[in-house]
């Protein structure tokens, strides 16, 4: 991860801060931990969606700037300004509405609302039209207990280096920003103006970087879109589980719910004790695959909610608990979360946040450095008490374990 945030910040000027997007649990990562190392990396801020997110990050210690990237409910206003957490207003009625639930609230009147005026430049989501985001800005300036942080929009397409859109979406931000200037609501340092993703921060364009941009899927080491897949990001993420029964079924026999798989030979078959609940997709039924001892096992009968089955004929010595990699790498093989996308035909985004709670995260390294791994050490070569590639092992022999819930 930290050479992720490397490859970002190699993007970015010495100005440009970096926001860490940690939203849906930082993609099924684990928000906690993983904010807590980028922090280290040098993260400035951590962006989440709700504010349950946030207050969870708050709890936890995280002591950064935190951004609820969409609007909260009202009522939950006073909890999320006491927490000196910032949030989004896509509306002059929402300021009101949440100025109304502050005002009746005991919330320290020294603490202001900090918010994150939203521009809808052609999202079509969220946010107020580049014409009245002039009236959304008074609106924060005049209500009590209101301070500006941010002003923000979101690009609506995929490959913003090749999208016409992104530039037209950016061209109306500029105007608005051109208006805020000349109000002075954008004097004060702390006020961020952002809106490039990881797509449009990795894209080999020429796309203003503003004060901060935010960053989510490269940090996880996905490519924002197919065509970015080598641009050098690194996945973080393996998830493997073990062999809790094995059996051979004679020609002939049927596996799992609907009988969907008839084996046509004896076969040996393996039962994972993963599901749908975990993470695995019920479309991969019959056409997905696991790693064990390198090789490939096809995914045999139905996926259900809390087992798996894979066919292990052709691989020879498959034990009981044997170790089975449903993502990353085990020998020379690997699968990626972009393959299991396409097989199920959705994108990398829902398979990572489809990992279920249950299913246990360990953080591997996590040396505590403050600053973002430079380039040059991305590259070395293990020592020579490292333990090998694949080994679930960071490749840096000093590195220590991430504390997955730090003391607050």
């Amino acid at each position: 991860m930290a050479s992720n945030l490397a490859l970002v910040r190699d993007a970015l000027d010495d100005r440009t801060k970096l926001l860490l997007v940690a939203k849906a649990d930082a993609y099924g990562h684990g928000a906690v931990a993983i904010a807590h190392h980028a922090i280290r990396c040098g993260v400035d801020a951590i962006g989440v969606t709700t504010a349950c997110e946030a207050l969870e990050l708050r709890r936890a210690g995280i002591r950064a700037r935190i951004v609820v990237l969409g609007p909260i409910d009202a009522e939950e206003a006073p909890a999320v300004i006491r927490a000196n957490v910032e949030f989004c207003v896509p509306s002059e009625a929402f300021v009101r509405s949440v100025a109304r639930a502050a005002e009746g609230s005991e919330h320290d009147p020294e603490r202001p609302a900090r918010v994150h005026a939203k521009v809808d430049t052609g999202m079509g989501r969220l946010g107020v039209s580049p014409e009245d985001a002039p009236a959304l800005l008074e609106a924060v300036r005049s209500a009590h207990g209101f301070e500006l942080a941010g002003i923000m929009t979101h690009l609506a397409a995929l490959d913003e280096a090749a999208a016409p859109g992104a530039s037209l979406q950016l061209a109306r931000f500029e105007g608005v920003l051109t208006h805020a200037r000349t109000r002075g609501f954008l004097d004060r340092p702390d006020v961020w103006v952002h809106a490039l993703n990881s797509s449009a921060v990795l894209s080999a364009s020429a796309f203003p970087r503003f004060d901060a941009v935010r960053v989510g899927i490269a940090a996880y080491g996905v490519a924002p879109n197919p065509g970015m897949a080598a641009v050098g990001l690194a996945p973080i993420l393996t998830v493997r589980t073990r062999v809790v029964h094995l059996q051979t079924i004679a020609p002939g026999a049927t596996v799992g719910y609907g009988s969907t798989w008839t084996a046509g030979r004896a076969s040996r078959i393996a039962v994972l004790p993963v599901g749908y609940d975990d993470g695995v997709n019920w479309r991969l039924s019959n056409r997905g695959s696991v790693l064990i001892r390198g090789a490939r096992a096809p995914i045999v009968g139905r996926v259900s909610m809390d087992y798996t089955t894979v066919d292990v004929t052709d691989i020879p010595g498959v034990e009981l608990g044997e170790q089975v990699t449903l993502l990353g790498r085990d020998g020379a093989d690997r699968i990626r979360v972009e393959e299991l996308a396409e097989h199920i035909g959705t994108i990398p985004y829902e398979v990572m946040c489809s990992i279920g709670k249950r299913v246990a995260r360990t953080y591997v390294g996590g040396s505590g450095e403050r600053t973002l791994v430079p380039l040059e050490r991305r590259e070395r070569p293990p020592a020579a008490n490292a333990p090998p590639s694949g080994s679930g092992s960071a490749p840096d022999s000093t590195a220590r374990p991430v504390d997955a819930v730090p003391s607050p």
